[in-house]
């Protein structure tokens, strides 16, 4: 064997000098692939997010519209033509006793009206029209509601009662006007769950407790989405024909 074969090949500088442009060169071409992969990942990261929330989203207003369409079937509109509700206590409970002062002077008792079918009517008060416009109604059509069965009625509101008994007198009403402002009897109705103002203020809801001191009927027109704050008295009684339990 020769002595240059066995002899260890060395490179030249110029050999040296080409490999490390070359390896510089396949660096800076991955640094720049991964630029452009970093992105890329970033935006497939973007869009997950955003599809998320889109699913989010479209859950949460599944959710709404199930619930809503629940509200809806609980409700009812009876002869009347007017959605309403029956809340609780319900037909068939005993009326919840009260005592409260009264726009005609005094005080007047649940139990004043035994032996009586008496109407109660829970309305907003003195900041609602439609609702004095509504015992308006009733006391016009006072022969359709005996009728009817209706031998008294009775409303109760949250406002005081010197300015309840100023507002009758405005309006020539004699009706009497009870006044629960502090909402006891209203929550023992449930009658503040119906109205336009949250539970601050009752809504627009109708019971008939019959002479034995049970509910036979109940109508609660003031809440979403209509908030009917007056119908007249003849679509009342529709309802109430429709719906009386005896």
């Amino acid at each position: 064997m020769s002595k240059s074969s066995t002899k260890t090949t060395k490179h030249s500088p110029e050999s040296q000098r080409a490999r490390q442009i070359r390896t510089r060169e396949r660096q800076r071409a991955a640094r720049s692939l991964r630029k452009v992969r970093e992105p890329g990942r970033r935006s497939v990261w973007i869009i997950v997010g955003v599809l998320a929330v889109a699913l989010a989203v479209i859950a949460l207003y599944l959710v709404y519209q199930g619930s809503q369409g629940k509200q809806t079937s609980a409700a009812t509109s009876g002869g009347s033509g007017f959605q309403h509700v029956a809340g609780q206590p319900g037909t068939g409970a005993v009326a919840p006793a009260f005592t409260l002062a009264s726009s005609r002077g005094g005080q007047v008792s649940l139990a004043d009206f035994r032996g009586k079918n008496v109407l109660l009517y829970f309305q907003e008060g003195l900041s609602c029209q439609p609702c004095w416009d509504q015992i308006k109604d009733l006391e016009q059509n006072q022969q359709a509601l005996k009728r009817a069965g209706i031998d008294a009625i009775v409303s109760i509101t949250t406002d005081p009662v010197n300015l309840i008994a100023q507002k009758m007198t405005d309006e020539k009403l004699s009706t009497p006007v009870l006044s629960d402002p502090s909402l006891q009897v209203s929550r023992a109705y449930g009658a503040n769950s119906h109205g336009m103002m949250g539970d601050m203020r009752d809504g627009h809801s109708f019971l008939l407790v019959g002479a034995d001191g049970t509910i036979r009927w109940r109508a609660d027109y003031g809440g979403a989405p209509d908030y009917t704050m007056f119908l007249p008295t003849q679509k009342i009684l529709a309802d109430l024909a429709q719906e009386r339990k005896p």
